[in-house]
């Protein structure tokens, strides 16, 4: 189970998405979330880009915590398509977030 919610996630799916506008923005939303919603972000992310299968989720969370060497922040702005990898990861886990990422355009 992931340790972060599916709201958090649209917005940062969102943000991503719109990476040389938000970025500023969406380094400090990463900076405030705590460590267990920063390994599950992570564990999302790579399991997304086929690094974990959605069955080592918790292996993936505990790597995501036991390996960080930078800031996560630093490491998941630094990641290629990381909008893609987030909604890829959602998809293996069977999580959707479009009733989120509506209410956040709206601004719900």
């Amino acid at each position: 189970m992931l340790d972060i919610s599916t709201y958090k996630i649209a917005q940062v799916v969102l943000m991503a998405r719109e990476l040389e506008r938000a970025e500023p923005e969406l380094r400090a939303f990463i900076e405030r979330l705590t460590e267990e919603e920063q390994a599950s972000l992570v564990a999302l992310m790579w399991i997304g880009r086929e690094s974990f299968t959605s069955d080592e989720l918790e292996e993936a969370k505990r790597t995501a915590r036991d390996e960080a060497t930078t800031p996560t922040a630093d490491y998941l702005l630094g990641t290629p398509h990381l909008s893609d990898h987030l909604e890829n990861g959602l998809d293996e886990l069977g999580i959707s977030i479009v009733d989120d990422e509506d209410d956040l355009v709206r601004g719900g």
